[in-house]
């Protein structure tokens, strides 16, 4: 796995470049999110989802997240009510991942052959600049190991882009790059929402809050 440090807060146009071309070459790449680093590949590219799962030593039977760039992006990956796009332009961006009906442009390994995907616009302008220059959705999952028997508390150290390069560094299966912006700001993993039947569900509780997002909303949530 090359390792390229990032500095946020001066120009990270080279390290960006590097990484479109190993996605564009159907790689994989460990990057920095508004809650831990993710593990991510071009989300449309079968093989390269297939890799993920290798990587982290993931079972097929447990679908993968997705994040897009803006809303358009969104409606090309999944079909979104009328009703419900302003509810998401009040959640987005940030740190909620919402489960809608896919579209056939997402292959049925991210989403373990269910009709469904989980998707997400982060509030962060590295992802932004990336898929900007790379122009398709990425794979957004946490970057530890599926198989851990701590996942749970493994997402948290996910955050910490030392554990993250120990973690991977004996593994047979490593991603192809890592952009390392050091440790970032204490976050879990997204909140998730399941939108796709006619009463929102919250499947995980993230750094979005249930009162927060009923608020947010308006509605109650089950």
């Amino acid at each position: 796995m090359k390792i390229i440090k990032v500095n946020l807060l001066q120009d990270f146009s080279d390290a960006i470049r590097e990484a479109v071309a190993v996605l564009k070459s159907g790689g994989t790449v460990v990057y920095p999110t508004d809650t831990v680093y993710g593990i991510g590949c071009n989300a449309t590219d079968y093989k390269a989802v297939e890799t993920i799962y290798r990587i982290k030593d993931r079972s097929l039977e447990k679908p993968l997240s997705v994040i897009a760039r803006n809303m358009a992006w969104v409606k090309e990956l999944a079909a979104v009510p009328t009703k419900l796009e302003p509810l998401l332009e009040k959640l987005w961006p940030g740190a909620i991942t919402i489960i809608l009906p896919k579209k056939s442009i997402i292959p049925n390994i991210v989403t373990s052959d269910k009709p469904n995907v989980g998707l997400r616009i982060p509030d962060y302008e590295l992802t932004e600049k990336l898929m900007a220059k790379f122009g398709y959705p990425l794979i957004s999952t946490s970057a530890n190991m599926s198989s851990s028997s701590a996942e749970a508390s493994d997402d948290k150290e996910a955050g910490n882009s030392r554990w993250v390069i120990e973690t991977f560094k004996p593994r047979m299966w490593q991603p192809d790059l890592m952009l390392d912006a050091g440790e970032l700001p204490p976050s879990a993993p997204s909140t998730i929402i399941d939108f796709s039947s006619v009463k929102p569900r919250i499947l995980r509780i993230g750094p979005v809050k249930p009162k927060q997002l009923e608020t947010i909303l308006g509605i109650k949530f089950q």
